[in-house]
């Protein structure tokens, strides 16, 4: 399509969005800032077939980047959405906070979701999917830990337990629904497939374990801190103690109940840097034969191909080895688009987006109405022109902690503050090389990076 991304000049393209969880750029071996040894063919190839960004935000944590993307508005404005009861319950009213796939579906789209589920009891299935195949963790705390094996799955709303591993799992379901289970064949479809990994506990497929043991990665110099420049919560998230030889080691401390992350008390640096890495090399698989569907289905040249995680993960950057806070160490996800004939092949670009700005482009790309305000940019100006410098639209990110929608109205001054991950609520600005960090706290620092 000569003109670039007009999604009414050719016939309505399949989108297959890929979501890892928790997975940081640094992961991926089309990333500079990956070690060395890391090897993540199919994602390198789906980068050289399309546009690599440099830099993505899609949310602070696990539920926020899911409801933004399924909104298209950042945490503050997803209305209703509450969490309550035991981690990770959350509800949310689907009037006044409706999921942009039902006008997909509605508007002439097969949708799906497959994997991990992490926005309200309330899944959606007939309402705003056709088929799905979901982990629905805030339905079941008890089960909202196992991320990789012994999962509870709702089969478009028939709940059975389920064997095997999860990457596996869910690459196999997105694969037979690729080719045509499931799903009206006469119809565009989306798919949206939300990996589980590499979140914590990070556990590698059997075929990876030690396949990575031995190497070792580069330790940031700040990893012991102290931090004088930045903002005071930094002493309470610190993870990593020096160990006698002066190696990095997880720091000790108190395994709380419902604390599903990657920290294990004790494990050293490199260790843990291996087993997520590790754990990456079934997604990568998965992204192999994902593409391999698409091909040997015919699909492949009228399929819009977008990898993202929903947020990055800290690997000793600041003292960190956790998400949230507005470094892009510990946040920033990797994003890859790729769709033949349309978007530029094997281009990089600098200018960073977040999850509105996808919901709009996909919106975009379908020609779909949203009946709602959204929040993101048309960023198809830059997928035309990856290396463009006439690009002039700042990006927002807010970070409110477990609070949505009217809750945010006034910032607290209690626990609520800082109810995840000792990281108190910011907004971050970026625009081109620089970005702007607000700590919402009284007499707290500034930030801004160049």
């Amino acid at each position: 399509i000569a003109s670039g991304l007009t999604a009414a000049e050719a016939k309505r393209p399949n989108i297959l969005f890929i979501y890892a969880d928790d997975q940081s750029y640094k992961t991926l071996s089309c990333y500079d800032e990956a070690p060395d040894w890391v090897n993540t063919p199919n994602i390198d190839a789906l980068a050289k077939s399309g546009v690599r960004f440099e830099r993505c935000y899609l949310g602070a944590w696990c539920m926020p980047s899911r409801a933004s993307m399924l909104t298209g508005r950042l945490q503050h404005a997803v209305q209703s959405m509450r969490m309550t009861g035991t981690y990770p319950g959350s509800t949310y009213d689907p009037a006044a906070c409706p999921f942009w796939p039902a006008e997909l579906r509605r508007q002439g789209y097969h949708t799906a979701q497959i994997g991990k589920w992490h926005t309200g009891t309330d899944t959606g299935y007939g309402r705003d999917w056709d088929h799905q195949i979901v982990w629905n963790r805030p339905a079941h705390p008890e089960n909202a830990g196992h991320y990789f094996y012994d999962q509870i799955m709702s089969f478009n709303g028939v709940e059975r337990r389920v064997e095997g591993y999860s990457t596996d799992n869910y690459t196999n379901w997105a694969v037979d629904y690729i080719k045509g289970e499931n799903r009206d064949a006469e119809k565009p479809w989306y798919l949206w497939l939300c990996y589980g990994a590499v979140h914590g506990p990070t556990t590698p497929a059997e075929r990876h374990k030690g396949k990575l043991a031995g190497n070792s990665a580069k330790v940031p110099n700040d990893i012991f801190g102290p931090w004088p420049d930045k903002p005071a919560y930094l002493e309470l998230t610190k993870a990593w103690a020096k160990g006698p030889d002066g190696t990095p080691y997880m720091k000790k401390g108190e395994v709380k109940p419902g604390n599903f992350d990657t920290n294990k008390t004790g494990l050293a640096f490199d260790a843990w840097i291996q087993q997520v890495n590790e754990c990456a090399m079934a997604i990568d698989e998965g992204v192999g034969r994902l593409m391999k569907a698409l091909k040997e289905s015919g699909q492949l040249e009228n399929t819009l191909v977008v990898y993202t995680a929903d947020q990055g993960y800290g690997m000793g950057e600041h003292g960190f080895s956790q998400k949230i806070a507005a470094y892009d160490a510990t946040i920033a996800s990797p994003l890859i688009i790729r769709q033949p004939g349309v978007i530029p092949q094997g281009r990089v670009c600098r200018h960073p987006v977040n999850s509105p700005d996808l919901v709009q482009f996909f919106v975009n790309t379908t020609g779909v109405e949203i009946p709602w305000k959204m929040h993101g940019r048309d960023i198809r100006p830059l997928l035309n022109n990856p290396e463009t410098e006439e690009w002039q639209s700042p990006m927002v990110f807010t970070h409110t902690a477990r609070s949505y929608g009217s809750d945010t109205d006034d910032i607290p001054t209690d626990e609520r503050l800082m109810s995840t991950g000792n990281t108190p609520w910011y907004v971050m600005l970026r625009d081109g090389h620089h970005k702007y960090v607000r700590t919402l706290v009284a007499g707290e620092v500034e930030e801004i990076y160049d």
